[in-house]
């Protein structure tokens, strides 16, 4: 039985990897982003409050899906990891401004906390090629 072929993705566009992981990870048409935190990518420091790291968030996947060959609207799949889900709505809010219909299936998560101390974390899937 044969691997897949695995292409590592990887853009100076998002915060670099911070240990034992990829960016995103392409394997056919299908690329597996890893969670962004709201770390600007240029000073690898977390941006304040919870309306800002959902820019950054969204901003440092559109890099990714971007450095893939995609864009936002080739996702599929995200999950929404928050400190506190009460901020759900101010996801929701941003991500109508980031996404048009049909929009990615979705599931959000409560979590107790999350690297770094940030608010919100989002990871997804994205499919390329049609």
């Amino acid at each position: 039985m044969s691997t897949p072929h695995k292409q590592i993705i990887a853009t100076a566009d998002a915060p670099g990897a911070i240990g034992t992981y990829s960016q995103a990870v392409r394997v056919g048409d299908t690329v597996y982003l890893s969670g962004q935190i709201g770390l600007d990518p240029k000073s690898m420091t977390l941006v304040d409050g919870i309306d800002a790291q959902i820019r950054q968030v969204l901003d440092n996947l559109r890099a990714v899906a971007v450095a893939a060959g995609g864009d936002l609207g080739n996702l599929v799949r995200v999950t929404v990891y928050l400190t506190d889900l009460a901020h759900f709505g101010k996801v929701n809010e941003q991500m109508a401004a980031c996404f048009s219909a049909p929009y990615p299936a979705r599931a959000a998560v409560g979590v107790a906390s999350l690297p770094r101390g940030a608010l919100v974390e989002i990871d997804g899937i994205l499919v390329l090629g049609n």
